[in-house]
């Protein structure tokens, strides 16, 4: 199901919960309102639909994929770039972000995966890693 968007920077500074089986459905309205969305936003993470549970959805190079409890282990090359965000009034801000990241997270069955990303992909993870951890652009 499609939901709003939060646009309150204290409800979106609050940290998530770590996400169970029980937030399955809450990951299909977050996958719903990104792609609803598709035409100005790459990236969900839960609190961005009012939901406070470590989830977050994305476009990875044209497939769009969910993760629970995502963490970043290990990142590589940082550089300087600007965001906006579907949340957040305004323009672009500035932020620094990495160029390679390892994400650890899990899958819809809970079962955890390990993976490398890089470029506009990891940049987006990073962006809606932050989000889970109430860090906002």
């Amino acid at each position: 199901m499609i939901k709003e968007i939060v646009h309150d920077p204290i409800l979106l500074a609050r940290k998530s919960d770590a996400a169970t089986a029980e937030d399955l459905p809450a990951a299909q309205d977050l996958l719903d309102t990104l792609i609803a969305h598709q035409a100005g936003c790459v990236g969900m993470a839960g609190n961005m639909i009012g939901v406070y549970k470590r989830v977050i959805a994305f476009d990875n190079a044209g497939t769009y994929m969910t993760m629970f409890n995502p963490e970043i282990i290990k990142c590589a090359e940082p550089y300087k770039t600007e965001e906006a965000c579907l949340s957040l009034l305004g323009g672009p801000r500035p932020c620094k972000r990495y160029k390679k990241i390892t994400v650890r997270w899990q899958n819809e069955t809970f079962q955890t995966r390990i993976k490398n990303f890089s470029g506009w992909t990891a940049q987006i993870i990073q962006h809606e890693i932050d989000h889970c951890n109430g860090i906002l652009i």
